[in-house]
């Protein structure tokens, strides 16, 4: 089975690489393996490429391509050595014959990826992207770009949407900065209706928006004190917090389009049970 071929081929089509965020991002085929692992037919997701994500895809002897949503490889490299962390992952990934594929921002901003997802986390009304993409010439893209604005069908408390945050990420705590009008839910003028929303480390995409709140995994603090002081609520649900649940989603689709590409060859698709946020609020 040539796995990696029909994995690339399924992305490029789900989350084309040219919506990526920028020439600072890495994203693509970041490893081929020079010698893959014979018979492999699985994609192992994950957020993050880590010691533990790494040896849970090794064990399994059918995994052979590793799709780590944020790029293990980011910056350029003058070595390779096995004394540096990242370097290593890259390093025993080539040993075992797995290849790596990252699709990052690409994945943030395609019609079905991440920040639109997470919409539907938050509750039912129209959404539309904070920029939107060029996406001439691309297929079934219509409405893709950075980031996402959502307009709920109607308004809500803060306090709502952060139980249905904490309810929709699996989160038993959440960060929350609340504007002084957010704090008094007994009046009409704390109700939310529109939302800023960017996976990740958001604060470039929404910055500028004008919304009742900003839904991102982490800001600084001087750019949450600006935006409290322009009477936008934040919900922090920290970095990888943000982007985790979905892996399940793109696990389905995945499934779904790879083995429709008429291949007989059937790919099976795993999502990491080791991958997890490092920030735990003890």
């Amino acid at each position: 089975m040539n796995l990696l071929p029909r994995v690339q081929s399924f992305m490029e089509k789900f989350a084309p690489l040219r919506l990526a965020a920028g020439s600072w991002d890495n994203v693509g085929l970041l490893l081929e393996a020079p010698k893959p692992r014979e018979n492999a037919n699985k994609v192992f997701l994950t957020i993050d490429l880590t010691q533990e994500t790494l040896d849970e895809a090794i064990l399994d002897p059918t995994v052979g391509v590793i799709l780590s949503y944020h790029p293990p490889i980011f910056s350029g490299w003058k070595s390779l050595v096995m004394s540096d962390y990242k370097k290593s992952l890259i390093l025993r990934s080539a040993v075992e014959g797995i290849s790596i594929y990252s699709p990052h921002t690409a994945l943030d901003s395609c019609k079905l990826g991440i920040n639109n997802w997470l919409c539907d986390c938050l509750g039912q009304g129209q959404s539309y992207p904070i920029t939107p993409a060029d996406t001439t010439d691309l297929v079934d893209q219509e409405g893709a770009g950075e980031g996402r604005i959502l307009v709920l069908d109607t308004p809500v408390l803060l306090s709502d949407l952060v139980k249905k945050s904490k309810s929709s990420l699996g989160l038993e705590n959440i960060r929350v900065a609340r504007t002084f009008k957010h704090k008094k839910e007994n009046e009409s003028s704390a109700l939310i209706q529109k939302i800023a929303i960017c996976a990740g480390s958001g604060t470039s995409v929404i910055r500028n928006a004008k919304v009742d709140l900003f839904f991102t995994g982490e800001m600084s603090h001087h750019d949450i004190l600006a935006a409290n002081s322009s009477d936008i609520s934040c919900i922090l649900a920290e970095h990888s917090n943000s982007e985790r649940g979905y892996l399940k989603h793109l696990r389905d689709y995945m499934l779904e389009g790879i083995n429709a590409d008429g291949n007989t060859s059937h790919v099976d698709v795993h999502v990491s049970t080791k991958d997890k946020d490092p920030i735990l609020i003890e």
